[in-house]
């Protein structure tokens, strides 16, 4: 077991800065933020002052583990990102790649039974009930006349 510190710690698929304190160097681990990580690092006996570089081989597995295993420790289930799973029924929690991967599928779920927040993704409309009056705008701009370029007309 080495005491020497890392200046780059690889965790979950990820290169995280050493010189960060642990929990928000856990934050930079897709699907992971600031209070999840903190319980992380309570469920794991680590302080949460302690910069990560100065972690051992086996906190950082340890970390690891609980990461991508959350939904079997003891936290409360509202700390998970994806409770009651439409395909399983369970509480799980999604890191990385997953997440991305999970979150494309359901769009396209919405999209192919056609409910409403499936059509606004489908034409490219804001979902979560934004007003779209004034923002949003894509391309050219709404209301606004261009002067035609060339010779005044009308006066010789």
């Amino acid at each position: 077991m080495s005491t020497e510190f890392k200046y780059i710690v690889r965790l979950a698929g990820n290169d995280l800065d050493g010189t960060r304190k642990a929990a928000y160097a856990l934050t930079k681990v897709k699907g992971v933020n600031i209070r999840t990580a903190e319980a992380v690092l309570r469920q794991a006996n680590i302080p949460l002052a302690k910069r990560i570089g100065f972690l051992s081989d086996v906190e950082i597995r340890k970390i690891e583990e609980i990461v991508r295993n959350l939904g079997n420790h003891d936290l409360p289930a509202w700390l998970l990102n994806r409770r009651k799973d439409l395909e399983t029924g369970k509480d799980i929690h999604l890191i990385t790649s997953d997440l991305d991967l999970q979150m494309k599928t359901d769009i396209e779920k919405m999209k192919t039974i056609r409910s409403w927040r499936g059509y606004r993704h489908s034409y490219g409309l804001k979902v979560r009930g934004q007003k779209t009056r004034t923002t949003a705008r894509k391309g050219k701009a709404v209301g606004v006349k261009k002067k035609r370029e060339g010779p005044p007309v009308g006066r010789p």
